[in-house]
């Protein structure tokens, strides 16, 4: 302790402090604050760290912060004594004007020039039915709108600036800082090892903990400071809590707050919700069609009728194991296949087809307004050059010229590309394989696991359990525990292709961030793509469809294995693709769910515990925030993941379960709410960072809709049971009279139980009480063939081939007429609306207009100011911080002292052509104060 100061501070164990450091004191004041000791200069970003064994961590730090000082960054540590855990020091940077204005203007971060004209929206006809819906105009508008360009450290007087503090909000400044800190090296100056450079090493090798900006005030009230606008505070307030689930997002609020990233990210997730609005109201309909439509079902009532269904024997549904069975026996399931598959499956098929070009249209027109509002116009061709990572800069050692920018830069030579590139596509494809031979397993699991539940189930008291004991078959045991099984295996897979997907592409050492995303983003979709969607492509395309018939069964692993490919419920396998869908659909949105709250709220109260004991005001900021989860440069790309994979199920596979967008809406409400609470509260606030558009998840939509016309035509014409009915009410039965009656024995060959291989025949005993080889001597197995004693017994009737037919010209009629309207609607919609067209316009125009005026003024004033001397009494007092608006409207108020003092010669000829210094020119006063002293001199 300092005895002759007499104020308590106590200075830091890590030795001498560098030049710039503050050391901090221990005295009684408030610590939850955003500003230095001073209450002046604002904390841009935070390292920590803890000290320990390590020796070169102690001279890492040293260098790195002496760099930053070289960089003009100011620093302030936070001693250990002063921490929660008495061991964690922090250091705070703040970065000054000098620095923000060299590094916005290397950035090209956009500034105000002159207040918009452009007037709001007006307010719409019965606008007073949404005012429920809607936020404060505070909150939506949390800023004027500005005409903007790029920041020009040489014409600040060219900018709206009324306070140099205020003008780069703090999301701006944390980025500059990051960007300063992401290349700042850590060692001297004579020394070059390419590698020892960024923040990011830093905090890999442990000699930094943590880095991050701080949030602005704590999430459940807003800051005591008035110079702190409490943004965290009123995002809370308006948006993270669940009880505002209704209302509209905040999105300037956010972007300005988090950044355009996340600003993009929350507006498609909000729109995407919107349009479910529409999916989710069709589909309830369609489903309402099924159960209104119940009682007009004839095809379950035959099965139900026992004269009907329950006379009808059946063939057996496996070997040895499974017996012969009666049709009625699938009556319940008959009437649940009935809820999906009816007529308005294919209406509803055909309408989510329009529905997502509908979707990704008005999308790409929501996301070029917000482009405009938040000056993402021209983001990519300015950003990509300054995006460049740093590992990329470290790791690629051979230089060459840029033949744009006439520069040396690092590049990667194609063969070191190729073989990255080989590396990184062989890793993937052997990744993609191990999930289909996961699925084969699967398979196996469900050919094998059936006759056991049809061996066991045959007697099983579950047929007495009240309500749901009929529901209880082997098909559904099978179905259900097989489809929990494939949802255990996708986590598992997830988990661990999740780091590998990670290193691969780490290991290519793509340019830039941009590149980097996209690259990771198409490795994990491809891996999700096959992982969430296999198990459901099988049930809807392969399962029942290679058969065979009795006495000429198809085994998946040849006669040998035994297991028998597994057959369809007589009403089609479409039931059973719901199931399978809601299963890995539901299961994956609950554990998401619970993955994205409660984890991070029991790792943050374990985390908190020293500091919750603490005074209010003595739980730093800092500390505060340091307690919190960290958000990876990753967080926001599981976010979409997650979404588009639900996309993916309520797109390919929704001809199957019409409630699929009911569901996705309810969990997206859920979902952004969720999203937005652990952004505020759970999260250090991540570094702000630019995005103009989705990026690479857009074309994955795009490939993901096309895809989604051909799966839901295939699953009507080939999974549901639609087609092969339309047919026989069309063309097979009495065309005197439209009925379905007669269909299910349609349906249904004839097989003669004499002819059933021996190895095939159910075992002694398993046969039911009421079966008799005497009296029964044919079974009936779901397929168009020829009865036995046909000269063409066994083979495909005609009425096969009638079939197949249909569902061919149907796929190509459905595939054709919503890919016209798709095409159609796609063009009728521009991807820019015509009012954004004209603001891009104006803006570029005032722009043109106001930097020709500028330049104009200001060769004007430097011709004048060189032709003519300036006596020191002419000096003009006026404030130099004026705008280049201020120039144009002060012409006439100036000429006067241009024509007196600057051009003193011949007024009468002089003032025409002399222009009126404006003392919003930069150096105008400089200018003139120089001259009066050169004057003096020469005097």
């Amino acid at each position: 302790m300092d005895e002759n100061n007499g104020h308590g501070i106590y200075l830091s164990d890590r030795g001498s402090s560098l030049p710039g450091h503050t050391e901090t004191d221990k005295l009684q004041w408030n610590r939850d604050t955003v500003f230095f000791r001073d209450g002046v200069r604002r904390i841009d970003f935070v390292l920590s760290y803890v000290e320990d064994k390590d020796e070169k961590k102690p001279e890492r730090r040293r260098e790195f912060e002496a760099n930053l000082e070289k960089a003009g960054l100011e620093l302030e540590t936070e001693d250990r004594r002063d921490s929660d855990d008495g061991r964690t020091y922090f250091l705070k940077i703040h970065a000054p004007w000098e620095v923000l204005a060299t590094y916005a203007d290397v950035l090209k971060i956009k500034v105000p020039f002159k207040l918009s004209d452009v007037p709001h929206a007006q307010d719409v006809p019965l606008g007073w039915l949404s005012q429920p819906f809607r936020l404060p105009e505070k909150i939506m508008r949390p800023q004027p709108d500005y005409f903007t360009t790029a920041f020009d450290k040489g014409k600040t007087d060219f900018f709206l600036i009324n306070d140099k503090d205020s003008l780069f909000p703090p999301s701006t400044r944390n980025r500059i800082v990051f960007y300063i800190l992401a290349r700042c090296p850590y060692q001297k100056e004579d020394r070059q090892e390419k590698y020892k450079k960024g923040i990011k090493r830093l905090l890999s090798n442990g000699t930094y903990t943590a880095a991050f900006p701080l949030h602005d005030s704590r999430y459940w009230k807003g800051a005591t400071n008035q110079e702190c606008e409490s943004e965290r505070y009123n995002l809370y307030k308006n948006w993270a809590r669940f009880l505002c689930f209704y209302k509209e997002q905040p999105l300037n609020l956010i972007r300005k707050y988090y950044g355009e990233k996340i600003g993009i990210y929350f507006a498609w997730l909000g729109f995407y919700t919107e349009m479910l609005f529409f999916a989710a109201v069709m589909g309830v309909i369609c489903f309402a069609y099924g159960l209104l439509s119940y009682d007009d079902n004839i095809s379950s009532k035959e099965i139900c009728d026992p004269s009907i269904g329950g006379s009808i024997v059946m063939c057996p549904l496996c070997d040895k194991k499974c017996s012969f069975w009666k049709l009625n026996s699938t009556c319940l399931s008959s009437w649940q296949s009935h809820l999906f598959d009816n007529e308005g499956t294919v209406f509803f098929a055909i309408f989510m087809g329009i529905w997502v070009t509908l979707f990704l249209e008005f999308w790409k027109r929501r996301q070029a307004r917000l482009e405009y509002e938040w000056d993402l116009v021209d983001f990519e061709e300015q950003q990509q050059q300054l995006q460049m990572r740093p590992e990329f800069e470290m790791k690629c050692t051979r230089k060459r010229m840029n033949p744009i920018t006439k520069e040396s830069e690092p590049y990667l030579p194609m063969s070191s590309k190729l073989a990255r590139f080989c590396i990184s596509g062989t890793t993937v494809l052997f990744w993609m394989s191990l999930i289909v031979a996961c699925i084969i397993g699967v398979i196996a699991y469900r050919l094998a696991v059936f006759a056991a539940f049809a061996s066991i189930m045959k007697d099983s008291p579950t047929r007495n359990i009240q309500l749901v004991g009929n529901l209880i078959t082997p098909q559904l045991a099978t179905s259900v525990t097989a489809s929990c099984i494939n949802f255990v295996i996708i986590m598992i897979l997830n988990f661990f292709y999740e780091r590998v997907a990670v290193w691969i592409t780490d290991m290519e050492i793509p340019k830039t961030h941009l590149e980097y995303e996209n690259k990771l983003t198409m490795k994990m979709f491809l891996f999700q793509f096959v992982n969430y969607y296999s198990s459901c492509f099988y049930v809807a395309f392969f399962k029942g469809k290679f058969v065979g018939h009795p006495g000429n069964y198809t085994y998946m692993f040849g006669e040998a294995s035994r297991l028998r490919n597994e057959e369809c419920d007589p009403g089609g396998c479409l039931i059973e693709l719901t199931t399978q869908l809601v299963i890995v659909m539901v299961g994956k949105q609950l554990w998401g769910n619970i993955q994205e709250a409660l984890l991070p709220l029991m790792r943050n109260w374990w985390g908190s515990r020293k500091g919750r004991h603490q005074p209010e005001n003595q739980y730093s900021r800092w500390e505060q925030d340091n307690d919190l989860l960290n958000f990876t440069q990753l967080g926001l790309f599981y976010e979409y993941l997650e979404m588009v994979v639900q996309f993916g199920f309520i797109t390919l596979f929704v001809a199957s379960f019409p409630l699929a967008p009911l569901l996705a809406l309810c969990n997206n409400i859920l979902e952004i709410r969720v999203d937005a609470w652990k952004f505020t509260t759970q999260f250090r606030r991540p570094v702000a960072s630019k995005a103009r558009n989705i990026g690479a998840w857009q074309e994955i939509l795009n490939v993901v809709a096309i895809l989604s016309v051909v799966t839901n035509a295939f699953i009507v014409a080939f999974t549901s049971d639609m087609i092969p009915r339309l047919v026989y009410l069309y063309s097979t039965h009495n065309k005197d009279e439209l009925t379905m009656r007669g269909y299910v024995n349609n349906s249904l060959s004839v097989y003669s139980i004499s002819q059933i291989r021996l190895d095939s025949m159910p075992e002694d005993g398993d046969s039911p009480s009421w079966y008799s080889n005497s009296s029964i001597t044919t079974c009936r197995y779901r397929d168009y063939r020829y009865p036995p004693g046909h000269q063409k017994q066994y083979d495909h009737t005609m009425q096969f081939w009638h079939i197949l037919a249909a569902k061919m010209a149907f796929i190509i009629i459905m595939e054709h007429v919503v890919f016209v309207v798709k095409f159609f609607v796609a063009w009728m919609i521009p991807d820019v609306p015509s009012e954004v067209k004209a603001r891009i316009k104006r803006e570029r125009y005032l722009i043109q207009e106001y930097l020709h005026n500028y330049e104009v003024e200001k060769l004007k004033l430097q011709l004048c100011l060189s032709n003519f001397p300036v006596p020191a009494s002419a000096t003009p007092t006026r404030n130099a911080t004026s705008t280049a608006n201020t120039t144009m409207t002060n012409m006439d108020a100036c000429s006067e002292l241009c024509t007196e003092v600057l051009c003193p010669l011949d007024t009468d000829e002089t003032t025409a052509e002399c222009p009126s210094p404006s003392p919003s020119l930069p150096g105008w006063k400089s200018t003139l104060e120089s001259r009066d002293m050169a004057g003096d001199a020469t005097a």
